[in-house]
């Protein structure tokens, strides 16, 4: 069955799909991304089929603020600076999850990249579905990332059940993402901020 696109207007008929198990491709302020709610263990198991993901590798959650990310999570002092500093924004930062968020999507470790983005249209549906989505690039697994509607419904056309139309996505770059241990940052993945970026809000120089 070909998978539907609605206009930006029309996301709330999202929630009832996500509530349902499903899976949506929502945009975001880097690329498009897969979402479902996070402790639905039907819906997570349908982003790894959908992409053709290795179900060893952990989704990252999106949030809808900070005080979302601290509920599901233990941040450290200095991660809580650079999420102060750059989100909403496209940093993600590795902490240990809290240990009653018991989602299928976390890494075997018991850790979870979290992003609030900087998109109002991504926040007010992470908002709307309980604040915490699990959310990952809306593509085949080693393809291009989808920049646009079209893109995902290029990529994955019948294997997703709604993708939401929220133009191009303004980022188009993959967030970087970052672990921070005894106050220096570990660059997991080089993305849309700079190494230097971080390490200067560390050194309580601010952002840049």
């Amino acid at each position: 069955m070909k998978t539907p696109i609605l206009p930006a207007e029309r996301w709330p008929e999202c929630l009832a799909v996500l509530r349902g198990g499903g899976v949506v491709a929502v945009p975001t302020d880097t690329v498009y991304g897969l979402a479902a709610l996070p402790l639905d263990v039907h819906g997570i198991d349908r982003i790894y089929a959908a992409k053709g993901r290795p179900e060893d590798k952990a989704l990252p959650m999106l949030v809808a603020s900070l005080g979302d990310a601290e509920e599901i999570s233990l941040l450290a002092h200095e991660s809580r600076r650079l999420c102060a500093a750059f989100w909403p924004g496209a940093l993600t930062v590795v902490a240990e999850a809290q240990p009653g968020f018991r989602s299928p999507a976390l890494a075997t470790d018991g850790t979870i990249g979290l992003r609030m983005p900087a998109l109002a249209l991504t926040v007010h549906v992470i908002d709307a579905a309980g604040g915490v989505l699990a959310v990952t690039s809306a593509n085949l697994s080693g393809q291009a990332p989808a920049r646009s509607a079209r893109d995902v419904l290029d990529q994955l056309d019948g294997r997703i059940d709604m993708i939401i139309d929220g133009g191009p996505s303004p980022g188009g770059v993959a967030s970087t993402v970052v672990r921070v241990a005894a106050g220096a940052v570990e660059v997991l993945r080089e993305g849309a901020i700079p190494r230097e970026r971080l390490e200067a809000v560390l050194r309580g120089e601010g952002a840049g």
